[in-house]
């Protein structure tokens, strides 16, 4: 008896949903390498979508951060429960990235555009800003609907 595979071809609906996660997320659990230990570690984080990477504004007083500077292959799970149901039945999308130092500076208006709390530390010399810049898409849209993205399919 062969085994149907569980992932789904790509469609339009897929990639539509991908993109409306993106496009709302705000903050995602970020997972690196334990810069001490090897060990997985997982950090919450601010986030932003822009111009096909996930932008986040991180402090170098943190194990994540060291993290990154160390080693910049990491992942991230974007996607929030709704008011209703099982948790596991609401979309969420896990990204596997590379994370690129960028200017922050260049970058300051569109993060605190939408993040204007922000203001209060975007500034700081400890903050620097990351470009998490997708290898490969993992999209679970509910009971039944997992997709394989590329990151072409997002641009």
């Amino acid at each position: 008896m062969t085994q149907r595979d569980p992932v789904n071809q790509t469609d339009k609906e897929a990639i539509a949903l991908a993109k409306d996660l993106l496009e709302k997320a705000r903050f995602g659990a970020l997972a690196v390498t334990h810069p001490d230990t090897g060990a997985p570690y997982v950090a919450r984080v601010g986030m932003l979508w822009q111009a096909n990477r996930l932008l986040t504004l991180v402090s170098t007083l943190s194990t994540h951060t060291k993290a990154l500077l160390q080693h910049e292959s990491c992942a991230v799970l974007i996607g929030e429960v709704g008011d209703k149901g099982d948790p596991l039945t609401h979309p969420r999308m896990t990204l596997s990235a590379k994370a690129l130092r960028t200017d922050k500076s260049a970058v300051k208006d569109v993060w605190l555009g939408t993040i204007p709390k922000a203001q209060l530390y975007y500034d700081f010399s400890d903050f620097l800003m990351f470009a998490l810049v997708p290898d490969s898409i993992d999209l679970n849209g509910g009971f039944g609907k997992a997709y394989r993205l590329a990151p072409a399919d997002l641009l």
